[in-house]
């Protein structure tokens, strides 16, 4: 039975390799797949699904006013399953056309993505996922600066937490970092009183 899953992790969780993997190992049984992605994520240009070991495949991008359930309905050759990446950008309208790619065409659907942003609230995309996938799962790593699990994301510019501003910023290890709870209101090396006005200016 063709099922939504979210699989969503913190960053640096492996989540874009394990989509492309389990992309390879469809395509390696003879199997047709889609893969998506937001076109708001063009850090390896729009439409890219990129791993940080360097693996990278093209998929289709998703733009506000793309109808996945369309762009799906209009394959010739209806695919085995259907992978979307950076699932936390996707918006209400589109998760809601994921789960009737499952529900009328009856073909799996794998979301991988982020959980919450760096002022530590759900997105958009993942709140919506978490109310309608059939099955949620954590793709777990661990926090920067110990070994627990990391939980939350931390932003940094010039090198200092941030905790306010744009949600939305594209970018990687040198702008965000996971951490665990702990690390994430205390970060080391950081003094109390930079973090008690980084907390004012959050709240």
């Amino acid at each position: 039975m063709a099922q939504l899953y979210f699989r969503y992790g913190a960053m640096n969780a492996s989540k874009s390799i394990q989509l492309l993997t389990v992309a390879h190992n469809y395509e390696q049984s003879g199997k047709k797949v889609m893969v998506f992605t937001p076109a708001i994520d063009d850090r390896y240009g729009a439409g890219r699904v990129a791993s940080r070991v360097g693996i990278a495949r093209d998929a289709f991008p998703i733009k506000c006013d793309t109808n996945l359930l369309h762009v799906v309905k209009r394959e010739e050759c209806k695919p085995h399953c259907v992978l979307v990446d950076e699932g936390q950008f996707l918006n209400p309208a589109h998760v809601k056309q994921l789960a009737q790619i499952v529900d009328e065409l009856h073909i799996p659907v794998i979301v991988y993505g982020l959980l919450k942003n760096f002022k530590n609230e759900l997105f958009e995309g993942s709140n919506a996922l978490l109310c309608e996938a059939d099955k949620i799962e954590e793709i777990k790593t661990v926090c920067v600066f110990c070994n627990k699990k990391a939980t939350h994301i931390l932003k940094f510019q010039q090198g200092q937490p941030v905790y306010a501003g744009e949600t939305i910023q594209i970018g990687g290890e040198e702008t965000y970092s996971s951490v665990c709870r702990r690390h994430y209101y205390n970060p080391p090396g950081i003094p109390q009183s930079l973090l008690a006005e980084c907390e004012c200016s959050h709240n």
